[in-house]
């Protein structure tokens, strides 16, 4: 099947865009790469510290034995992350058995959004994948690795790694997934108490326990936000082997898929016929596949923000109106969790992500003729893993789709479009994604109540401030005024007011995560207000208009472009919680537009 026109476009725009700094960095890893293997040029001193606590170091201080890297995200905080404490030792069994050595080259931080939801220490979340991205950078500093694998599941951790593994663009990497719970309390039922506890119809226990019962185990949160999105997208972008995202932790094919990944890393290194620096895999067409991904799916609109970062750490230059013009082009063929009442374990037995990407490449939707970790371009994405002896092996995955209420091939969609929309206006530029949003609340005016903080949002909804339609204004929420935090937690509140007829909209240059639910959210407005946007210039009162269907987002107020910007006390945003040491990053952080990222 030919490209389709759209993506065709696309693909050649930021090709194009990004000509100068692509073309300078392919030049950098082919020099690195041209050094041939990293451990010949260390001295006997340099291997002897970094083999000294391993089991075979006669072996790699005399052998040409490929030595894997292993860059972990391990702590026993996160559900998502507890299974990697096993690991390293079922990778280095592998290795051995591969005729390789590993080590664990480094940890980096992982924290979870769900703890620190409506909690100071969101305002450090966005930024944690810039400390996630220098800290693997550190790990892997030592230079003694012929490929690296990337362990790491959540929010900001696997577009950190990214990052890091683009920036040693030279080194063979694999990105190793740890897979998500078993399905809990369903996803709906959640909502739906959570709703309750906001109105003050249940109390605090009924809460608690249908909280407990939907996140109960070692795996990924199973609805789908941003950490299974990111999962979606290292498999679209062929970083993952086939089949991987959405295994189980802790069973006999989550651990034989590991294994295989460290197989694979063993037979690109350097050291072989079959080198494969993973920054020749993040070309353009990997991050076009991903947000052809991302949309087909109906994905976390933190991705938005996050593929400008990694891309850029590549050299490809991305834009939102890339997110806009292949979003038009893809339909969205899943409905799961906030946009369906499935979950990614339903999704995945439904066929996944290999009948998607199989249903894609015969739309002609995905750029087939890319580069993989499992080698064979795009189309090996259309097989799945079976276990035989205890070892993975890949056949054909479904043609069909086993559940149409949550997966459907391109042909018919649940709707023609993947929902992410790009808004201009007057207030700026952001994003809304509307896969979730009745249609009859694509285009909401209404006046603007003007608000600094999410918990100022909160006490007003308790003394019953909101009576008539409202577009809730929630500024000074970006990168440089405190760190982006997410307001997913002012979901219920608005859906409350939504369920009661209201027309509601929230309007902020903060952002929402994947889970963001029904209400309309025009997201990631930049300029954003700490750095004089337009929504500084807000009043309460000023009637908004924002219509996903033109793409528009503006203030109606006649005066509007003539007022000048209000300013906001942060102060209180600047210090505990470790804000303090994360100025720095507020102050080098670029617009939401380019990925928010203060290191690139």
């Amino acid at each position: 099947m030919p490209l389709d026109p759209v993506i065709d476009r696309v693909t050649d725009r930021i090709r194009e865009r990004s000509a100068a700094t692509r073309a300078a960095y392919l030049a950098r890893i082919a020099a690195a790469a041209s050094e041939g293997p990293r451990r010949a040029h260390l001295s006997c001193g340099n291997q002897a510290h970094a083999y000294a606590a391993m089991p075979d170091k006669d072996d790699l201080a005399q052998s040409r034995k490929p030595n894997i890297g292993i860059v972990t995200a391990y702590n026993d905080m996160l559900s998502a992350h507890q299974p990697y404490e096993r690991f390293p030792e079922i990778i280095r069994a592998a290795a051995s058995r591969a005729g390789a050595t590993a080590q664990v080259a480094g940890g980096v931080p992982a924290m979870c959004d769900g703890v620190t939801q409506g909690r100071a220490g969101m305002e450090l979340s966005l930024f944690s994948r810039d400390v996630i991205a220098l800290a693997a950078g550190v790990a892997m500093s030592h230079d003694t690795f012929d490929a690296a694998l990337y362990l790491g599941v959540c929010d900001k951790i696997v577009p950190g790694l990214v990052i890091a593994a683009a920036s040693f663009g030279h080194v063979p990497s694999v990105f190793v997934p740890a897979g998500p719970m078993p399905s809990g309390l369903p996803n709906d039922e959640k909502a739906r108490i959570r709703q309750q506890f906001a109105a003050g119809e249940v109390d605090r226990t009924a809460l608690m326990t249908a909280e407990m019962a939907s996140y109960h185990g070692p795996g990924t949160c199973t609805f789908y936000g941003t950490a299974n999105s990111n999962q979606m997208l290292m498999e679209f972008m062929g970083l993952h082997l086939p089949g991987t995202s959405f295994v189980n932790p802790n069973t006999e094919m989550r651990d034989a898929l590991t294994a295989a990944a460290t197989e694979r890393a063993a037979q690109i290194t350097n050291l072989g016929e079959a080198f494969l620096p993973v920054g020749q895999i993040l070309d353009e067409c990997a991050f076009v596949n991903g947000i052809v991904g991302l949309m087909a799916t109906g994905g976390s609109t933190n991705l938005v923000l996050h593929l400008p970062a990694m891309a850029r750490a590549a050299g490809v230059i991305l834009d939102i109106a890339d997110f806009h013009d292949i979003s038009e082009a893809v339909p969205l063929m899943a409905r799961v969790y906030p946009n369906g009442l499935a979950d990614v374990n339903h999704f995945h037995a439904a066929g996944g992500l290999g009948f998607m990407i199989g249903q894609l490449l015969d739309a002609g939707l995905l750029n087939a003729d890319v580069l993989t970790v499992a080698g064979g371009g795009l189309g090996s994405y259309v097989r799945e893993p079976r276990l035989r002896g205890g070892r993975v092996e890949w056949q054909q995955g479904s043609a069909e789709s086993l559940n149409d209420r949550i997966l459907r091939p391109a042909r018919d969609p649940f709707a023609a479009t993947g929902g992410l929309k790009q808004l201009q206006g007057n207030l700026g530029r952001g994003v809304i994604k509307v896969s979730a949003v009745s249609p009859d609340r694509h285009v909401i005016e209404a006046p603007a109540r003007i608000f600094t903080d999410q918990e100022q949002v909160k006490a007003a909804f308790r003394a019953n401030e909101f009576t008539g339609d409202t577009v809730v204004v929630v500024r000074f929420q970006g990168p440089a005024a405190n760190g982006m935090p997410e307001l997913h937690s002012l979901t219920p509140v608005l859906s409350v007011l939504q369920d009661r007829g209201l027309r509601v909209a929230l309007l902020t240059d903060g952002r929402m995560s994947g889970a963001s639910g029904k209400v309309p959210a025009a997201i990631h407005l930049s300029p954003e207000a700490a750095k004089g946007g337009p929504l500084a210039r807000l009043r309460d009162g000023d009637m908004i208009r924002l219509d996903a269907e033109q793409g528009t987002i503006d203030c109606l107020a006649p005066d509007f472009d003539t007022r000048s910007p209000v300013t906001a006390d942060l102060s209180a945003n600047q210090h505990g919680m470790g804000r303090e040491m994360f100025s720095l990053f507020r102050a080098a952080a670029g617009d939401a537009t380019d990925g928010a990222c203060a290191i690139l």
